[in-house]
């Protein structure tokens, strides 16, 4: 589904930082067998792939970085020889830069609904 007029200023299209973890985070799941659900799988695909998302997306997207924070504190989070599933799922989702670039993004649909 197309965004609103209101939207047209806002880049949909994941940059390619978030594209490059979301298909590190295929790659480590792949090769370890865990982390992340199909939701999550099919969201790297897209994300690596760099298709314009959705604004519902978007909010999925702020969503999901904000319930699994605490994943970060998990041992093996980040372990590159054994990495914990919640790191492979943060990656899929595009890691650290897919929640920035969300978040920006949510920010800027915020102040275009503001109008």
């Amino acid at each position: 589904m197309a965004a609103p007029a209101k939207y047209d200023d806002i880049d949909f299209s994941p940059p390619q930082d978030v594209a490059n973890a979301a298909e590190r985070g295929l790659e480590l799941r792949s090769e370890f067998g865990r982390g992340g659900t199909d939701v999550g799988v099919a969201r790297a695909r897209d994300l690596k792939n760099r298709k314009n998302l959705s604004p519902d997306t978007i909010e999925r997207m702020v969503s999901y970085f904000a319930r699994h924070e605490v994943d970060k504190d998990a041992e093996d989070f980040g372990n590159k020889d054994n990495p914990s599933a919640g790191y492979i799922a943060w990656l899929l989702w595009g890691g650290d830069p897919g929640r920035e670039w969300a978040e920006q993004a949510k920010k800027q649909m915020e102040e275009a609904d503001e109008g």
